[in-house]
């Protein structure tokens, strides 16, 4: 890509990192699957019995009933394989509901532990457990990369129209807007706070605005 710097790209890529690490909010759109964090956290605190492994995840309003909560699930669980089972689904289930309504998020039930979620989650999650980001900026920015180049490329394939030919030029138009809006978004991920699930349904920077 001649036209772009690739240091231009790098440094860009570098800055969605920084706000996925250094946000204000921790970005956890799988937050409401079975092998997703919080129920992990809960699977934790149950088997040790402290609470205070799971309050993390949710406000300091909600402690007293996720306490309670807790509190019937270790009592429960003591009957039987079976109450077992359904006590500790319905303190997932509870804490998870609890943790999404406090980031402002819809609750639509536990999804399944084989649920993947979306590569840049995933890519993020494996840069904590590893405790290094080097892997991921590598990939980010190889994705930045090659999703700039080829709505680029297009543009300027298209870009000399010849006047009169309306039919071109609206073909020119739709991929100005798509790269134009592709790099806005790039920039717009780099340079705001993450705002957690608020953003779940985005995927951070690399969307594309539909006209």
């Amino acid at each position: 890509m001649n036209r772009i710097s690739k240091r231009i790209l790098v440094a860009l890529s570098l800055l969605v990192v920084a706000r996925l690490f250094f946000g204000s909010t921790p970005v956890f759109a799988h937050c409401d699957t079975m092998n997703g964090p919080v129920v992990k956290a809960a699977r934790r605190a149950l088997e040790a019995g402290n609470v205070n492994l799971v309050l993390i995840w949710v406000q300091k309003k909600d402690e007293a009933e996720i306490t309670e909560a807790f509190k019937k699930t270790l009592v429960t669980r003591k009957l039987s394989p079976e109450a077992k089972q359904l006590a500790d689904m319905y303190f997932f289930e509870t804490l998870v509901r609890i943790h999404r309504a406090g980031e402002g998020a819809p609750y639509t039930g536990l999804k399944p532990a084989d649920v993947e979620p979306e590569p840049g989650i995933a890519a993020a999650d494996k840069a904590i457990e590893t405790g290094s980001g080097e892997a991921l900026v590598k990939d980010l920015t190889e994705t930045i990369h090659h999703g700039i180049h080829e709505r680029f490329m297009e543009v300027m394939a298209k870009k000399n129209f010849k006047p009169d030919d309306v039919k071109a030029g609206r073909e020119y138009v739709k991929s100005y807007v798509t790269f134009v809006h592709y790099v806005e978004g790039l920039y717009q991920a780099a340079t705001k706070p993450a705002e957690g699930h608020a953003h779940e349904s985005e995927s951070v920077g690399l969307h594309e605005e539909k006209h």
